[in-house]
């Protein structure tokens, strides 16, 4: 008996191919609906379903292959007399091959274009790999017909890896249409969440060299990752995406004006705004060369000649931008480890997830809101226009500082940033000091509330002018106070910032 093939798919990219091939090789086809109707026009040799089941297509196509002679045929275990004993008591043929792809249904969720027959005949494929080969992705379509015109039967090992895939492919549909269910009831955070992630980037290594890392995307999604282009340097390793991510969303949420940002460790180092994005970088460098070093830079322009060459002296891991003038381009290709990213706007994600001892935790992504009309002004001052715009600028950069954190910030240009500390009181003194006296007549910024009065007079000693806090403390009286004794104006957004 010549061994026969199941071909079922929507994407009939390389079908033809491959029916062709199996044909050559003395393989029986059997398809249904419309991969049958494309086989027999390109003159491949193929049985319909419905011939072979003797019971036509329902319930307009719904129902097909979902028959005991097709999932006999298909899940049938060769090594047992008893399978075989029912296999030749209802003249049922093995079927030995399934090819199979499944309805779209991330392109247009639908109940129409939740595939049942699919499904099913890929899991039962996958599960009676021992005995059958299932094939879901068109990319090993090649190396299959390869395999069998090389020894004739498909490996062990290329069974298990096709029915591993096979089984990944039905769980990310399964995953597909929960999430489509999630999205109809409205629900922040479902009753249970299923990722499906693809492994699309090996990295050099993860967080430390003896770490093994990769990106992986969320299956039939994409991010601006994968539509960057890699103009020049090494391997991207795990802190190099980590923090490039986190670069090229901060720069992406300062406005539509020439923007730089410089990254260290997830932290913005650096920050500004002016008329030219050359202008931009050097300001944003400026704020704290020492933590520049070795770090990210990200702009939300094109990189000029200018700007390159503002770079060539310092050590920069990655650069990523929306494009390049040729000759800046040039110019940066010359240091030969720097990653140069040529990429595209990016998105935010929905949800931050992290892992936690059996599980993950999961919040709603942070949105930093700098609708005026929601803030108040508790002191005696309130803010002059120049003010209001360095106070805004200085919140949304300590929305993306490490907790607990104090931004320094003067004409759109963070000027002193201190991240990460157990308290208020020491991240406004290391602000400070960085700034060293260019916080004279700027905006201070705090994710979180001052407990203390002398959280403040850090910033006041700094020169700063206008604060910006959520409030909230019990001692809130005290603090505007403080502000009110030092001329300073401060707003209260009512809303809090914290990154861990």
């Amino acid at each position: 008996m010549n061994p026969r093939a199941l071909l079922s798919v929507y994407d009939k990219a390389g079908i033809v191919d491959i029916g062709r091939g199996l044909v050559e090789l003395g393989w029986e086809l059997v398809s249904s609906g419309g991969t049958a109707r494309l086989l027999a026009a390109e003159g491949v040799l193929v049985t319909e379903v419905a011939e072979v089941t003797q019971a036509p297509e329902m319930l307009g196509g719904r129902v097909k292959t979902l028959h005991p002679v097709i999932h006999g045929g298909i899940l049938a275990d060769r090594s047992n007399p008893d399978h075989v004993s029912d296999l030749e008591h209802r003249d049922i043929a093995p079927i030995d091959l399934v090819v199979a792809n499944l309805y779209p249904f991330t392109s247009d969720p639908s109940i129409e274009l939740i595939d049942i027959g699919g499904p099913t005949m890929v899991r039962a494929a996958a599960k009676n790999h021992a005995h059958v080969g299932v094939v879901v992705d068109p990319a090993d379509y090649g190396p299959v017909l390869a395999e069998l015109s090389s020894t004739g039967v498909l490996s062990d090992d290329t069974r298990r890896r096709l029915a591993r895939g096979a089984f990944a492919h039905t769980a990310a549909y399964d995953a597909a249409i929960v999430a489509w269910f999630d999205e109809i009831t409205g629900e922040v955070l479902p009753e249970s969440i299923h990722l499906a992630l693809e492994r699309v980037q090996d990295l050099r290594y993860g967080e430390n060299p003896h770490q093994v890392g990769a990106r992986y995307l969320q299956a039939g999604r994409s991010g601006w990752w994968d539509g960057a282009e890699v103009h020049g340097g090494k391997a991207m390793s795990y802190l190099n995406v980590f923090d490039t991510e986190a670069a090229w969303q901060l720069v992406h949420s300062l406005g539509g004006e020439p923007t730089a940002v410089v990254i260290k460790h997830a932290n913005p180092c650096g920050a500004a705004i002016r008329a030219d994005i050359a202008e931009a970088y050097v300001a944003a460098h400026e704020c704290d060369p020492v933590s520049a070093f070795g770090g990210i830079v990200a702009v939300n322009r094109t990189v000029t000649t200018a700007m390159a060459k503002s770079m060539s002296e310092v050590f920069t891991e990655v650069v990523v931008a929306p494009s390049y003038e040729p000759a800046a381009l040039a110019h940066l290709k010359e240091r030969k480890n720097l990653r140069i990213l040529e990429a595209p706007t990016p998105t935010w994600s929905e949800y931050e997830v992290r892992t936690v001892d059996g599980g993950l935790l999961v919040q709603t992504n942070d949105v930093v809101s700098l609708d005026r009309s929601e803030w108040t002004v508790p002191t005696r001052r309130s803010p002059t226009e120049a003010e209001w715009f360095d106070l805004e600028f200085a919140w949304q950069v300590a929305a993306r500082v490490s907790s607990n954190t104090i931004v320094l910030v003067k004409d759109l240009c963070a000027v002193g940033i201190g991240a990460g500390q157990q308290n208020r009181r020491d991240a406004g003194r290391i602000a400070a000091q960085k700034a060293d006296g260019r916080a004279v007549g700027g905006a201070c910024a705090s994710d979180a509330f001052f407990p203390f009065r002398d959280g403040l007079e850090a910033a006041a000693e700094a020169g700063a002018t206008a604060v910006i806090q959520p409030g909230g403390s019990v001692r809130d009286g005290e603090v505007v106070a403080a502000a009110d004794e030092a001329g300073i104006a401060m707003v209260f957004t009512g809303e809090r910032h914290f990154r861990h």
